[in-house]
């Protein structure tokens, strides 16, 4: 790596290097040579874990000699309960997948079984905790009563007001109290108000699945998979370097690098496609074809990286609400840093419409809500106040 895409690691402890170190290396069964520095290993241990990497860190290392026992048998339970978690999501796809396609509605399964089957060739290689759907907008309500009659209860934890659901959010919850399955119906990619591509091309550019059912399952096409994921790992920080392997993964692929520029211009990721690539480039060796080269060699890139370390570098689970304050305050500037400059603008402009604290604030009968556009800024600054007062 040359020195324009240069990252600094130096403040990275010993273990989280050679964390790294193990999660780079080609030999995927064989665990890293020589004289490995003093380590700690119940924090390397820990790292793994928080990492959500430990399959793949059990398997390099179970039969190195150089690591405590206690280590590698905790290792192997970590790596038999996830094998023993994605072999029954794996179960819960195949029921879904029978019931969208016997009800004619179009899914990608995002993340998941699935992006282990078709990245790591093993579903017990990849850590998930929940099942990422897919669909169109207009099968929504279908899906959800479909989910509902299978025993899903759905999270109403979505407050709306004037639809801004649509767009300030992008998926559902939905739990199964029997089966103690998570799933998630996805309308979008990431939260909005960003554009993004329509289900309709996504669902045209889709592959099928390596991974095997009685029906067809169906994946994003390798070029919006990129987006997708760097978009979602950028968006979370890169908090876990499980996101980065799947890159690392899926950049090993033959991609059509002239359709992802095309991609990434259309949609406002340049920045973030090499910010992801300089991190997975330096962190975990990843080879890079010219075209993805290009993209890590912009200041803009090398400085949100340099940002991400703080994430990696320490253990923060940003779904750990509420963050500390200065996690908090990093993480609203980092998400604004990665904005590029028209999504920027579309993010300051959706203030100005009515948020569903408006309707608490001053409630109103619904068919007076279009009057929460222009008492929107009164009544913002009447919260303001409210908090400052008992403060």
């Amino acid at each position: 790596m040359n020195d324009e895409t240069a990252i600094v690691t130096s403040s990275m402890s010993n273990e989280l290097k050679f964390l790294l170190k193990c999660l780079s290396d080609e030999k995927n069964n064989q665990a890293p040579q020589g004289n490995e520095p003093s380590l700690d290993w119940n924090l390397f241990l820990k790292l793994a874990r928080h990492h959500r990497v430990y399959p793949l860190i059990y398997t390099k290392l179970k039969s190195a000699s150089y690591i405590p026992a206690s280590i590698i048998q905790s290792m192997f339970y970590d790596y038999q309960k996830n094998t023993f978690k994605m072999l029954k999501l794996t179960g819960e796809i195949e029921k879904i997948s029978r019931m969208v396609v016997e009800n004619d509605i179009s899914t990608i399964f995002l993340k998941g079984p699935i992006l282990a089957a078709d990245l790591y060739g093993e579903i017990s290689l990849r850590t998930s905790s929940d099942i990422d759907i897919l669909v169109d907008i207009d099968d929504l309500e279908k899906i959800e009563g479909l989910l509902i009659h299978m025993g899903y209860a759905k999270d109403e934890y979505i407050e709306t007001v004037l639809n801004d659901w649509k767009w300030r959010h992008h998926h559902l919850v939905f739990f199964h109290p029997e089966n103690q399955v998570k799933l998630e119906i996805h309308w979008r990619l990431n939260p909005g108000p960003a554009k993004e591509p329509p289900f309709s091309e996504l669902w045209q550019r889709k592959q099928v699945s390596s991974l095997t059912t009685s029906y067809p399952i169906y994946g994003l096409g390798n070029e919006d998979l990129f987006l997708f994921l760097i978009s979602h790992g950028a968006r979370h920080g890169w908090s876990r370097l499980r996101w980065l392997v799947d890159i690392d993964r899926l950049c090993k692929r033959d991609l059509d690098w002239h359709r992802i520029n095309t991609l990434l211009q259309k949609y406002q990721f340049m920045h973030v496609a090499g910010q992801t690539l300089v991190l997975s480039s330096h962190l975990l060796h990843t080879p890079l074809q010219d075209a993805a080269k290009q993209l890590t060699l912009h200041a803009r890139s090398n400085r949100l990286a340099q940002e991400a370390l703080f994430y990696i570098q320490q253990f923060i689970n940003l779904h750990d609400e509420p963050l500390p304050k200065d996690i908090a305050q990093y993480h609203k500037k980092h998400l604004f840093a990665l904005m590029s400059f028209k999504n920027k603008v579309l993010f300051i402009l959706s203030f100005l419409h009515p948020y569903f604290e408006d309707t608490k604030t001053l409630p109103l009968p619904q068919r007076l809500h279009f009057l929460y556009f222009p008492l929107r800024p009164f009544l913002w600054f009447w919260r303001k106040t409210r908090i400052q007062e008992m403060s």
